[in-house]
């Protein structure tokens, strides 16, 4: 297995080398952006495009994945819409004659809940954790809209749902041969960062606590010391061997860690030597990213981030 996977994972490195967002979708004939791929054995990742959502990408721009457990199938984000969520269902079915039994919301994010409705509607359970369901329920019908903004008719068929189940901060999920463990491990990428542990194989379908190929996107909201805390102590942790991060190829703890905490490491320092320097937001905006110029969304995130991270900084 480990022999496999190394092979998928130099590929996904090569990938991340020549990465560019002008990349054409790589499988036209699926409203998906590209087919699922067998990370290992019984855990599938359709793999989104490295991008901001468009209408050529339908919204797939995160890794939709999910679990062949012998006895049910678990899917790992609801999709951008319901259109999307649909064309996976295709790809399922192609795999197996199983049963999605369950979908889990990775957050509270568009790309991971707006298709839920296609899946409640095929009496699916939901389960998100419950800062995610609170972040569905103050602004689902924003989430949407956005949505209908780019995805146009693309968008139809599409509607808020909320989850069927939640949780705090961890709940075990065991189905034919299998025990998931869905964790909630702390503040990071968003409220109700959620994370799908296998311990049995060695794999973490890590949500956006983890960025592979792009650049992270840092909210508002965000707290980017608690994020590298919480990279750094609970998910380092697991001891994962394999890694479906939220955005990238599949890959290790090492790569991960490469271009989300490291990276998260970074801007704050250049951050913190601006604020020591007097400097103020406007410069801020400009301390120097290069290092991360490769990264997919390096032209639309960069100086946002830059100011962001000032912001928080500012009152640390």
């Amino acid at each position: 297995m480990k022999r496999i996977f190394a092979a998928f994972a130099l590929v996904a490195w090569a990938g991340a080398a020549l990465a560019t967002q002008g990349i054409d979708d790589k499988y036209p004939q699926s409203e998906l952006y590209d087919k699922p791929v067998e990370v290992i054995p019984h855990v599938f990742s359709a793999i989104g495009a490295t991008a901001p959502p468009t209408y050529e990408n339908s919204g797939h721009n995160n890794n939709l994945s999910f679990v062949v457990t012998g006895d049910g199938v678990v899917v790992i984000n609801g999709g951008a819409s319901a259109r999307l969520a649909a064309a996976l269902h295709d790809e399922i079915r192609a795999v197996t004659d199983q049963p999605v039994k369950l979908v889990i919301n990775e957050n509270g994010q568009g790309h991971a809940i707006l298709g839920n409705s296609y899946w409640a509607d095929q009496d699916v359970d939901i389960l998100m954790h419950e800062d995610a369901a609170h972040e569905v329920a103050e602004n689902g019908d924003f989430i949407l809209q956005r949505m209908q903004v780019y995805n146009k008719d693309k968008a139809e068929g599409t509607r808020v749902v909320a989850p069927t189940m939640t949780f705090e901060d961890r709940r075990v999920i065991e189905m034919g041969e299998v025990t998931l463990e869905v964790l909630h491990l702390g503040p990071a990428h968003g409220p109700g960062d959620t994370q799908v542990w296998i311990p049995q194989w060695d794999i973490v379908i890590a949500g956006d606590i983890a960025f592979h190929e792009r650049m992270p996107p840092i909210f508002p909201e965000t707290d980017t010391d608690a994020w590298i805390e919480t990279f750094e102590g609970p998910f380092t942790d697991l001891g994962a061997t394999y890694v479906i991060p939220g955005h990238g190829h599949p890959t290790n703890m090492a790569q991960v860690r490469r271009y989300t905490a490291d990276y998260l490491r970074d801007i704050r320092a250049k951050i913190a030597d601006h604020l020591d320097a007097g400097g103020d937001l406007a410069d801020a905006y400009y301390v120097d990213q290069s290092r991360w110029s490769h990264l997919d969304t390096f032209d639309e995130l960069a100086t946002k981030n830059a100011g962001r991270v000032y912001e928080e900084m500012e009152w640390e």
